[in-house]
């Protein structure tokens, strides 16, 4: 059993939006450590003698820290051979799947990586909102709600002043001062979106304007996991819709 890791996006979340390569890496494992936000329907995909590990975190509430994780990969690796590691969305946009391949393979695994759609594109889409629209932006932001050190980022106000479609993952518990941001710039009638549980059942979304959104979030009762869509392609659903 040669050791090895095989990163696998699982997709923003509706289980049938995995890839068929990832369902194939899902079959051939021998252990599966997987995330909070995997829909657990995946990994009936496993063989019978898999080994299923949850390694999850959520909203500060983390099974095991990063470091942690890392280990388990190199030690089942090691005694078991294929490991999957199954996250969220795509595990390199803010999935730190990089750093995991990285420890893998500077302890001798060898690594593998299957992609994911990212819930920065596919959960506007089935809202849909375009991340990109002839005459309306010319390119996407996609940033994280808080950063290392648990502060805002300093790209959102650089993203603020384009015409750019914004989108921000893990940003709830900072709605306020995103808003704060596009108000100081005199954007208040800029269309935004919140859309909690995206592409699965229970779906839930806010659609707005800066100047209503905090409101309409309070109203929809809608919290983590979310996503925030801010710029006037979000506007365009209602064309798509009939939305008046």
């Amino acid at each position: 059993m040669k050791p090895k890791l095989t990163l696998v996006g699982a997709g923003p979340g509706d289980p049938d939006l995995i890839s068929i390569k990832g369902v194939k890496a899902l079959k051939q494992a021998n252990v599966i450590l997987y995330d909070a936000l995997i829909d657990p329907i995946l990994l009936n995909y496993a063989k019978k003698d898999c080994q299923k590990v949850y390694v999850g975190k959520r909203a500060g509430i983390h099974s095991l820290s990063q470091e942690e994780i890392n280990q388990l990969i190199v030690d089942y690796a090691l005694k078991f051979g294929h490991v999957v590691r199954l996250k969220g969305g795509d595990p390199f946009v803010f999935g730190r799947g990089f750093e995991e391949l990285l420890f893998a393979t500077t302890n001798g695994l060898e690594i593998a990586v299957i992609p994911g759609i990212t819930s920065a594109i596919a959960v506007p889409a089935i809202q849909g909102i375009p991340i990109t629209s002839r005459g309306i932006n010319e390119s996407f932001w996609v940033l994280t709600g808080h950063t290392l050190n648990g502060k805002l980022t300093e790209d959102l106000k650089l993203a603020a002043q384009s015409s750019a479609t914004i989108v921000i993952l893990m940003g709830m518990t900072n709605l306020s001062n995103f808003v704060n941001i596009f108000k100081t710039l005199g954007k208040e009638k800029l269309p935004i979106a919140v859309i909690q549980n995206g592409t699965l059942e229970n779906e839930n979304a806010a659609i707005g304007i800066i100047d209503n959104i905090e409101l309409l979030v309070q109203q929809k009762q809608i919290k983590n996991p979310a996503i925030i869509v801010v710029g006037k392609a979000v506007e365009l659903r209602k064309k798509l819709y009939n939305i008046i």
